[in-house]
């Protein structure tokens, strides 16, 4: 028996487009010899689809919309993820599709409420297993939260499985695919079966889904792997009570997938809303730099359009490199001056000014201005603003509201100061984009003479190591002072994170590629006096 994994790209609420993605695969499917096809979780509706599921209509036009699969499916059997209503209740199901009928339903046994997870406020558990026969195979089926602790595939088992498929929206993290990999071989341990995990691939909102599908054998040992970040329909028997070897795609470094995960997200959060492009503000800087790379790599130089904006304290190595970069990725490239406007802003403010210092309100004014040019090009021809501001920056506050935090997407908003630098020099690995004097150079917002980011903030390999286990590893500012970290820089960094949550939560979504992003995963209040430090 040959089974196929759909890997596809399915959007939230695209019900006809989902539909033809699966119908497609399922054709693809049998073309290699195929008799059943298994997609990813909730793949005819997409995932997550949120708030969607609380809508009646919905439900029913995902039924409808199943059995209009079910009745174009031809030559093979299919098992596609849907929300199920039944007697007023949704369930995260899974239909075996068959000669035009659904033949079985799955319901979904744990939902995960956790983490970007909140399947309790819309499904309702089930404890049903479900075995079908196939081929004179009895195979079981789960759905990805199933198997990530004991008893539910052993539940299949127990009903006569004697292979198990999962139905998967597993999002990326960093790493991730190793925890998965650990976890099936724990639940092959405990059930004896031999399993086949289909996972989705594409952008929604914040989340990216990866793919890097797999399958392994009775003995917990991988026979399939398929690529991350990439579409495919790929095939593996099952002969003789197991799966048979497959191909097996290499396992890529963390620099790459995690750049790969950032070009994935920009084309599908900017190609699924239908934004005809994207605009950014260019400084010269690293961060600006690597945001170009990836627009560009995820949409194309034709729909990417960069504007530097210098000021008196721009140096020109900045606008020096900013158009060497525009000019190497072939990007459409405009210089807009703001000290005209700069100088505008401070006599009207004059009199209110008067007999006050220089301070960060200057500094503020000038990423205002910045964020006002970029907002009115984005009005006038319909592109999206990137921001270009990383997690380091966001975490403590360094960034400015209405300035460089103005904007639709913030691509590297969940990428620390430290892996931005990793992250350019892949990039350049590919073909030399970024001069090495960006890299190199000491990172400065250039808002006042021979300013460097490090007048304000400890050194950002320090900066991102406690906030790493601060925010990601929920280490409190002792355990993290124990590790040998000053206090000062502990009690510093911790006391940003607190007291800027209320800027970070203003800023746009942006790629999530951590287990603790800021986005659905980070929900503390911006009102507490809870004190750690």
């Amino acid at each position: 028996m040959r089974i196929a994994l759909a890997q596809i790209n399915c959007t939230v609420g695209d019900l006809d487009g989902n539909a033809r993605r699966i119908l497609a695969a399922a054709n693809n499917a049998r073309s290699q010899g195929a008799s059943l096809i298994v997609t990813p979780e909730l793949a005819l509706s997409g995932y997550p689809p949120e708030d969607l599921v609380l809508r009646g209509a919905f439900n029913r036009a995902c039924a409808d919309t199943l059995q209009d699969i079910a009745k174009k499916l031809r030559g093979v059997t299919a098992i596609v993820g849907y929300p199920l209503q039944e007697e007023g209740l949704v369930y995260n199901a899974a239909a075996v599709l068959r000669d035009g009928e659904v033949i079985h339903r799955y319901r979904k046994y744990r939902l995960p409420n956790y983490s970007v997870f909140d399947e309790e406020r819309y499904f309702e558990p089930s404890n049903r297993p479900c075995v079908f026969a196939h081929e004179g195979v009895k195979i079981g089926i789960n759905i990805c939260e199933d198997v990530w602790l004991p008893g539910t595939a052993s539940a299949a088992r127990d009903a006569g499985a004697e292979l198990l498929v999962v139905l998967n929206a597993s999002p990326y993290h960093v790493n991730k695919q190793n925890t998965r990999h650990q976890v099936l071989r724990d639940r092959v341990a405990e059930c004896g079966l031999p399993v086949i995990y289909t996972d989705m691939i594409g952008g929604q909102d914040e989340l990216v889904f990866d793919g890097a599908s797999f399958a392994m054998n009775h003995r917990g040992e991988i026979v399939l792997q398929l690529a991350e970040f990439k579409e495919e329909i790929a095939c593996i028997d099952y002969r003789d009570g197991d799966l048979a070897n497959a191909t097996i795609s290499p396992q890529r470094n963390v620099e790459a997938s995690v750049y790969d995960a950032l070009r994935l997200g920009v084309k599908d959060y900017i190609g699924k809303n239908g934004f005809p492009g994207v605009l950014l503000g260019l400084s010269g800087g690293i961060d600006s730099a690597l945001t170009l790379c990836i627009a560009v790599d995820a949409l194309g130089a034709d729909k990417v359009h960069a504007v530097m904006m210098p000021s008196q304290y721009t140096a020109d190595m900045s606008l020096e490199d900013a158009q060497f970069i525009a000019d190497i990725l072939k990007v459409k490239y405009s210089i807009i001056p703001i000290k005209p406007v700069f100088d505008s802003f401070l006599a009207s403010l004059a009199p209110e000014f008067i007999n006050t210092r220089v301070d960060t309100t200057e500094e503020n004014l000038q990423a205002r201005i910045r964020g006002t040019l970029l907002m009115a090009l984005s009005n006038k021809f319909g592109a999206i603003v990137l921001t270009t501001g990383n997690k380091s920056e966001m975490a403590v506050g360094y960034s400015t509201l209405y300035g460089d935090m103005a904007g639709g997407f913030a691509v590297i908003k969940d990428i620390s100061k430290t892996l931005v630098y990793r992250l350019c020099r892949y990039r350049n690995s590919l073909n030399a984009v970024i001069p090495e004097r960006v890299i190199d150079r000491p990172p400065s917002a250039e808002l006042r003479p021979d300013q460097k980011d490090q007048d304000s903030l400890p050194p950002y390999d320090i900066l991102d190591a406690i906030m790493e286990a601060y925010m990601e590893r929920n280490c409190s500012p002792q355990e993290i002072i124990a590790q040998g970290f000053r206090r000062e820089d502990v009690e510093r960094v911790v006391r940003l994170i607190k007291r800027n949550e209320y800027k970070r939560r203003q800023a746009p979504i942006g790629v999530r590629i951590t287990e603790r992003g800021f986005g659905k995963d980070w929900r503390y209040p911006i009102t507490s006096r809870y004190q750690d430090i």
